[in-house]
């Protein structure tokens, strides 16, 4: 499995003149960031294997999905990365009954997030627009650095808090629109938020073994609902191609993503992330107007340009003030 992060080999330097996270990302890339870009480039084309099955019920694609992502991931844990499971288990062993406690619940807090990111997500591409789902992912980043700032006390500079601010604006014009689009928007985007705060505070454990165990626990939850999650609406039969798509769905566009990205939070920061979670839903949007010739309202596209605008905003360049002492060292070598 570690070939996958061995495109990059150099270390960011701690003294990197800029304090911008995306100095570092095009910079000084490494293991950690070639892994967060390939993981949201692969989640930039999710929309076309979630299409391949918008007849059918989205609870019941979202059953599925858990399913085989579940099976997969136990498989891949269970006969090709014992020592990491018992690596983990050691450590929660060695861990104080406080910190047990933490362990337990942001696990099954990260794995209940996780499924309603899920399932709303497959919602909105499916019954609304691929727009409103690539809007959520544009506004999750400034959602992520906002709840690192509030619960992990990452800093936040002037220009961040003005792209805060220029978001707010940007859902407002959404919800006079749609009022609608923008509850979905929102939801997809915290759950997906709060998701990666949880975690990032369990990053000194293995991500592989954390996220199987969250997708067993979230299939628990499930697994004796299948009529619940089916809905009582009519759908199709199952069949071949509905597996094959949630096969696809499943370990291209599930496994292999949330793997890089979990691997990435062990080193990056939450904000980081955020900047490099621009790449989904650009793709999406993309996809959307190109490929499947979305169209757009007049509130719609000022609100997506306060969006990007809000993005440049948050990741402008800001040097560090260097202490006229070290200037002078500096000259006299």
């Amino acid at each position: 499995m570690q070939i996958i992060f061995t495109f990059f080999v150099q270390v960011p330097s701690k003294t990197a003149t800029f304090a911008l996270d995306l100095h570092d990302v095009v910079v000084k890339p490494n293991k950690y960031y070639s892994a967060a870009i390939l993981a949201f480039t692969i989640w930039g084309f999710i929309v076309f294997p979630l299409r391949a099955v918008a007849n059918f019920p989205s609870g019941q694609i979202l059953y599925f999905r858990v399913l085989f992502a579940m099976l997969g991931l136990a498989t891949i844990t269970f006969l090709f990365r014992r020592d990491s499971l018992k690596q983990t288990w050691l450590a929660y062993q060695s861990e104080t009954l406080r910190n047990k406690r933490r362990l337990i619940l942001f696990t099954v807090l990260g794995g209940l997030l996780l499924m309603v990111n899920w399932l709303v997500f497959i919602y909105v591409i499916n019954h609304i627009d691929i727009q409103t789902g690539s809007f959520s992912y544009l506004l999750c980043p400034i959602l992520t650095a906002l709840l690192g700032y509030l619960l992990l006390k990452e800093e936040l500079r002037s220009n961040q808090w003005l792209a805060i601010g220029i978001s707010i604006i940007s859902c407002s014009l959404i919800g006079t629109g749609e009022l609608t689009n923008l509850f979905y928007s929102l939801l997809v985007a915290l759950s997906y938020a709060f998701f990666l705060i949880t975690q990032r505070v369990l990053k000194q454990y293995d991500k592989l073994v954390l996220l199987t165990l969250q997708l067993i626990i979230v299939f628990a939850c499930m697994g004796p609902f299948y009529s619940f999650f089916k809905g009582t609406e009519a759908s199709p039969e199952l069949n071949l191609s509905f597996y094959g798509a949630i096969f696809v769905l499943s370990f291209l566009f599930t496994i292999l993503p949330l793997f890089l990205n979990m691997y990435a939070l062990k080193e990056l920061k939450s904000g980081t992330i955020g900047i490099l979670m621009y790449i989904n839903p650009i793709i999406n949007f993309l996809i959307a107007f190109l490929y499947f010739q979305e169209k757009t309202s007049s509130e719609k596209a000022i609100a997506y340009g306060l969006i990007f605008l809000s993005i440049i905003i948050y990741n402008l360049p800001v040097r560090k003030k260097i202490p006229t002492t070290k200037l002078a060292t500096h000259a006299g070598k």
